[in-house]
């Protein structure tokens, strides 16, 4: 057997081929070699190991020049006989392998020489064949299965002989000290399996390229690629594991974007489940392998962490694009159930790895979360968005994506299922995230963060039941559920609740309103869950906060500071223990007379002080408290003494506050009407309200700011009360309100402005009065024209207060000629592109929708015009909100350089009269420009100028406060 094994190599011929004859003594060697596989190969296993290694060699070179060569005057069996060899030489080296995994070979170092020239040439013909099959016409198919027989059999025996050689950290130190023979035999070892890796690579990225034909060979060679580098973990390294990474990440985003390409340009029916998750199944499995090779070698991956998050952020990217489109809808379902958990468990596996240390795990999320506001970067954002939204996720590179807005969106959603999934993240994760809550909260004014957060449904997996289920829901729902599971996490960790609460306290004074909502909503969430003893805490520094912010003012001003505060105080009390809230009440609102104490007072009522909250015996003292105060101050009043009649004022500011008081109160409080005035008090209310008109309209304009507050708070008292509107007096006092909204200020100046929203609820009131519907009725006139001035009215808010009063009213009157009470220049009846033609039509269709909109709001799968409303809408906040900022950042350092100069010049100085009264002058031009802004119509002219009238405010009131300090 020895000496047949040696003729048969020294008969195989090295040489090109040269023709037919070549090839048949070559196949005639191959099949006598065939039939020595029943006798036992150990004995001469070198000489078929060299024949083997010879064969596959003098293959893939007649492969190659078979392949690049067009000679039509070849023989006709040439092809064949050809084709025929490298099967042979295949299964050749398929039996020799088998028999290497079978009685291994361990100390013979020259031997394993050969084998692993044999397994690299064996290999070498492998991925020839596979990759030329179409050059292999006669028996393609024969060989493809033996070629990979090849691969599975290389498989096995680097399995074995990493068994054997126990190739691990520990094992190959001791072999280092221990026994030079074993250290060569593991090197050998190392060399056959990163050969065998090497081949398995390309063959993956080959079978990948395939389009599908080569499921088969793309399982076999990946999976088998993934197995050896697992055996071989800490010891390999002539093999670029971040490489390999790095591909399987390329090939997944490289599929998406073809598939995502195809179905937003040519898709013309909604895309079926099935065929989304047929088409996710192989980028799925690419995720898959490319996680389970992180896993092993973290390090390696940490090196390519920008592709990897890249490739999350892109996923996340695509579930929010394709729900925006019905026809995509079940695209976004498949990439959520299928490659969403994939992309999350490959960034969470990074970000848990031991190799990641605080330093490294601040980096990948400081490059994920970057909050980078630049003029460069929204540039950048719009040309990536001029491209369409497909292109636009997919052309940006890893390097710049923390420097574009491109992919906003995606990165608020992979944030927030960083959050919601933070119970499997580690420590070190759990602080690094506090820390970029401002990330969050910042990127919520970007106005397509914005529109989405409102407006748009995405899918989520849900674990109510056996087995994970998909439900639709609304992104700020998945925001707030996001949020809550973070925080109940993050309690466990001391350092992570301190930022959480710092993050959370930072943003109470937010300039915009979507950030204070949610954080509003997490403080409720704190208080429901939190121990009594923590409650009482934080409430204690909210109270603390109130009397350090404490101004009449602040008051008055419905986005003040102290207003904010108290606004949140409410809405946490709410779900208070009523002993906590009889505790705020005890300690604040028992007590009105002193300077704080009402200043308090009063922001806490106009927010909504919970009354309901109290416990029974200290509900009924508060109420009574108010009502009596009320009916007192009404009792005292004197119509004869004017605005100086006002008792119960605590500063010039403000007066009247028994009416502020139960106002605020009656909106937030359920009072039967009984249990408010008696019959004794209906007369001094109207008698009151009367004399506040008339009082109005002779007073200076440095009063008549306060007393349109108390007519507003007036109107609400009188809304509130509905057995008022049966009173003989409704009638007089309507035609007093027309007298003073219509006829007195046809054009309403900006103090009266304020009024409006409490005479629409007041008018919403009068569908229960009697009304004679006819021209020559003054009451039926008043009607019509009040409600034709509310129904004029084209701020949104008030369009929204207008038409939600007529629509009560028109629910519940009498009347049945209610088209006289809509004006023809109503606002809801110009078109809303030009604003310039005005449809009768088109306003009672927008009536309409307004009724029916309980219907409506149940399908919030929001049009893509509706989105791009709200996207119009957040670009004009996130204006505002910029704004708001710098006129901050001016005023601080103004205020500053003022504080400076005064402790620099303690020697007051006499202010020229000439400063003075041109101080007063600016003051009255500011209020002219102010009434002028209120009546023009809502423009882009008339943003820019109220935001150059706040300025010049501030400067103003500078100048005031700086000639107040000097004289």
């Amino acid at each position: 057997m020895v000496i047949l094994a040696e003729y048969l190599v020294i008969f195989w011929d090295d040489s090109t081929c040269s023709g037919t004859s070549h090839c048949m003594l070559h196949n005639k060697i191959l099949q006598i070699a065939a039939k020595c596989f029943e006798s036992d190969l150990s004995i001469s296993l070198n000489q078929f190991l060299i024949l083997g290694t010879k064969a596959s060699l003098w293959c893939v070179k007649h492969l190659q020049e078979t392949v690049g060569s067009d000679d039509e005057s070849e023989d006709e069996n040439h092809p064949y006989l050809l084709s025929q060899i490298i099967f042979d030489a295949l299964r050749f080296s398929s039996t020799l392998i088998s028999v290497l995994t079978s009685s291994l070979v361990l100390k013979k170092d020259e031997m394993m020489l050969i084998i692993q020239n044999f397994i690299s040439e064996s290999l070498k013909l492998t991925r020839a064949s596979i990759m030329e099959s179409k050059k292999i016409h006669p028996v393609a198919s024969e060989v493809l299965k033996v070629a990979q027989l090849v691969l599975d059999s290389a498989i096995k025996l680097c399995r074995a002989y990493s068994q054997v050689t126990q190739l691990d950290h520990q094992s190959m130190d001791k072999k280092r000290t221990n026994d030079d023979k074993d250290m060569d035999l593991a090197a050998h070892v190392i060399k056959i399996t990163s050969c065998t890796i090497e081949n398995l690579y390309d063959l993956g990225i080959f079978a990948a390229s395939g389009g599908g034909s080569w499921v088969t060979l793309l399982n076999l060679s990946w999976k088998g690629l993934v197995s050896l580098l697992q055996l071989v973990k800490g010891v390999l390294t002539e093999v670029n594991v971040a490489g390999i990474i790095s591909t399987l990440v390329s090939l997944a985003v490289e599929s998406l974007r073809s598939a995502s390409k195809a179905w937003s340009t040519t898709l013309q029916e909604p895309l079926t489940i099935s065929e989304a998750k047929r088409t996710f199944l192989p980028i799925k499995f690419f995720l898959i392998n490319a996680v389970r090779i992180s896993s092993e070698y973290p390090s390696q991956a940490m090196n390519i962490y920008r592709e990897i998050a890249r490739c999350a952020l892109i996923i996340s990217s695509l579930v929010i694009e394709f729900s925006k489109e019905t026809q995509l809808r079940s695209a976004s379902e498949a990439l959520v159930e299928l490659l969403e958990p994939s992309s999350l468990l490959f960034l969470y596996t990074l970000l848990n790895s031991s190799e990641g240390n605080p330093e490294s795990i601040f980096q990948i999320l400081e490059w994920s979360f970057k909050n980078e506001e630049s003029d460069s970067a929204h540039v950048e954002e719009n040309n990536a968005l001029e491209k369409g939204p497909i292109d636009s996720i997919f052309s940006l590179d890893s390097n710049a994506i923390s420097k574009t807005g491109g992919l906003l969106p995606g990165r608020f959603l992979l944030f927030l299922n960083l959050l919601k999934n933070s119970q499997v993240l580690k420590e070190e994760v759990i602080f690094g995230l506090s820390r970029k809550l401002e990330f969050l909260f910042t990127i919520l004014t970007d106005e397509y963060v914005y529109s989405c957060v409102l407006g748009l449904q995405i899918p989520a997996l849900c674990s109510s039941g056996p087995t994970p289920e998909i439900a639709w829901q609304l992104i700020y729902t998945f925001l707030i559920q996001a949020l809550k599971t973070f925080m109940i996490i993050a309690a466990s960790f001391h350092d992570a609740l301190i930022e959480v609460e710092t993050s959370l306290l930072q943003n109470l004074f937010h300039p915009h309103f979507l950030p204070t909502e949610i954080i509003t909503e997490l403080w409720c969430f704190f208080i429901r869950h939190a121990e009594m003893g923590t409650v009482n805490h934080f409430v204690e520094k909210l109270l603390l906060v109130l009397n350090i912010v404490a101004s009449s003012e602040q008051a008055l001003t419905p986005l003040s500071a102290l207003r904010k505060i108290a606004h949140l105080l409410c809405t946490i009390l709410n779900y208070a223990p009523p002993a906590t809230v009889d505790h705020v009440y005890a300690s604040i609102l028992s007590d009105n007379k002193s300077h704080a104490s009402s200043i308090t007072y009063f922001a806490l009522l106009k927010e909504g002080f919970p009354f309901d909250s109290l416990s029974g015996k200290v509900k009924m003292l508060a109420i009574r408290k108010l009502l009596t105060a009320f009916n007192d101050f009404l009792e005292n009043y004197s119509e004869d003494s004017g605005s100086n009649g006002f008792p119960g004022s605590f500063d010039s500011c403000l007066i009247g506050l028994p009416v502020h008081y139960l106002a605020s109160a009656l909106n937030y409080c359920h009072l039967k009407d009984s249990d408010i005035v008696d019959d004794k008090s209906i007369y001094r209310i109207f008698k009151f309200t009367h004399c506040l008109i008339h009082c109005y309209k002779s007073s200076t304009d440095s009063m008549k700011d306060q007393l349109a507050k108390i007519l507003s708070s007036t109107l609400d008292i009188i809304s509130n009360m509905k057995h008022l509107y049966n009173s003989n007096e409704m009638e007089n006092l309507i035609l007093d309100l027309h007298a003073l909204f219509v006829k007195d200020s046809p054009n309403s100046n900006s103090l009266l402005h304020q009024c409006k929203p409490s005479l629409a609820s007041f008018m919403a009131g009068l569908s229960h009065v009697e009304i004679t519907e006819s021209e020559g009725d003054m009451l039926c006139s008043a009607i019509w024209d009040l409600y034709h001035l509310l129904l004029r009215e084209r701020h949104w808010a008030l369009i929204h207060l207008a038409i939600n009063s007529f629509g009560y009213f028109a629910a519940r009157t009498s009347c049945t000629q209610l088209w006289r009470f809509v004006p023809d220049d109503a606002a809801l009846s110009y078109d809303m592109d030009m604003g310039m033609n005005s449809d009768e039509n088109r306003f009672m269709s927008e009536l309409r929708v307004f009724l029916e909109k309980e219907v409506a709001l149940n399908d919030l799968n929001l049009s893509r015009e509706q989105l791009d409303f709200l996207i119009k809408e957040g670009a004009e906040l996130k204006r505002l909100v910029k704004q708001i900022n710098t006129i901050s950042q001016i005023t601080g350092t103004e205020k500053m350089e003022i504080c400076e100069e005064s402790n620099l010049k303690k020697k007051k100085r006499k202010v020229p009269d000439g400063i003075c009264e041109g101080v007063v002058l600016l003051q009255s031009g500011l209020k002219v420009m102010r009434n002028a802004l209120v009546q023009a119509e809502p423009s882009e002219l008339q943003n820019e100028f109220s935001s150059q009238i706040s300025s010049l405010e501030d400067l103003i009131s500078h100048i005031v406060s700086l000639s107040g300090n000097v004289s």
